[in-house]
């Protein structure tokens, strides 16, 4: 696929950023700067240049950790849509993307400083016929060890499975994978620097997978009183992804017809969703936002995707927290700290009183460059 080449910018003016600057969970500071690109905890000294002063309430740039820029409904999307797609992200005050698997090369986008970082987990791969047609890698279990190897030095630190899908002979979801292939799949992505998450709706396959080795899972909505604590045992972190499973009852309804079981299935995992999640989180089980977009949902949505944390009944703080500093951490990029790349949101409230001002920036800086 072609790429997209931007303008060559002018070098920016430093900034000043004033306000409160919400650094970390419990690190407020008044002001920072922005020097050559960069966090400055203090004032630049170079006389003469210009600075521009933005003043409002601060936060690292938000993160999406499940999205997937160069993918659409049936597969793999041109270099002009994916752009699209990427900037819609940054737009919406996400500088921070990890791309849970896409069968597109977006690599180009790394020449593009006016678009997010993304954090890359290859191709999806999923057990044959087992998931979406034109998005993964579809082998079998006897294979899944090599892929899971060669998409680890695809990406960027990270492998996405598939494991669970509707079984068409059960009418319903089911695993996708024995526990053996799955311990050498994980086995062989770790032995690649690489940490794994795999796509999960169901119940069935959550013990088989932490034993494995998992380090992540996306949805998790199969997560029981069985299941949680495990999870917080081998500190294996979640992604819910809320705002795509609202969309659990429409799927229900659209296939209902073939696979009743597998519909009302989804209807009882939507409907406890919000327990689930809080379930998660009280017993300690790391929790980061996703909103699953690129498939079937738009991208920009995260502020809808901290509000439903919220709606689940996660403290605002840490809600606000899966979407920054804690998403951040964990990716292993920095927040706003000395020499850290510039990339923050300003807005007009605190967001730990309301997370809805999330929806609304007020400037956007990327790589110490307002955007748009």
């Amino acid at each position: 696929m072609g790429r997209v080449s931007a303008p060559s910018p002018s070098p920016p003016p430093d900034l000043h950023l004033t306000g409160r600057v919400l650094a970390g969970p419990h690190t407020v500071l008044d002001e920072l700067w922005v020097i050559g690109g960069r966090i400055s905890l203090t004032p630049p000294v170079r006389p003469g240049r210009d600075v521009v002063t933005l003043s409002g309430w601060v936060l690292p740039g938000l993160v999406d950790a499940h999205c997937h820029v160069g993918l659409g409904p049936h597969g793999a999307v041109d270099a002009a849509t994916a752009e699209r797609q990427a900037v819609t992200d940054r737009d919406a005050g996400a500088l921070l993307l990890r791309d849970a698997g896409s069968p597109a090369d977006t690599r180009w986008t790394e020449e593009r400083p006016d678009l997010p970082p993304i954090i890359r987990a290859g191709r999806h791969i999923a057990r044959t016929r087992r998931y979406i047609r034109n998005y993964a890698h579809e082998v079998e279990p006897e294979d899944l060890a090599a892929y899971a190897a060669r998409e680890a030095r695809r990406g960027d630190g990270w492998v996405k499975l598939v494991g669970d899908w509707i079984d068409r002979e059960a009418g319903d979801l089911a695993p996708c994978w024995p526990a053996g292939a799955l311990r050498g799949a994980i086995a062989a992505a770790h032995a690649e620097g690489a940490r794994v998450t795999a796509h999960c709706f169901a119940e069935d396959s959550l013990r088989d997978l932490v034993e494995a080795g998992i380090d992540c899972v996306e949805h998790a909505t199969g997560l029981t009183e069985e299941t949680v604590p495990l999870f917080a045992e081998h500190g294996v972190a979640i992604v819910p992804t809320l705002v795509n499973i609202a969309t659990f009852p429409d799927l229900a309804a659209g296939g209902e017809a073939k696979y009743p079981r597998w519909a009302a299935h989804m209807r009882r995992l939507h409907a406890r969703r919000y327990d689930t999640v809080r379930a998660a989180h009280d017993a300690g089980v790391p929790i980061y936002t996703g909103t699953d977009a690129g498939g079937s949902l738009p991208h920009g949505l995260i502020a809808r995707e901290v509000a439903e944390l919220v709606r689940a009944g996660i403290p605002r703080l840490a809600a606000v927290g899966a979407a920054t500093w804690d998403a951040r951490a964990w990716l292993g990029r920095p927040g706003l700290t000395e020499g850290a790349p510039a990339d923050l949101v300003v807005y007009d409230a605190d967001p730990r009183a309301d997370v809805a001002v999330l929806g609304a920036p007020r400037h956007i800086v990327l790589g110490g460059v307002r955007r748009p």
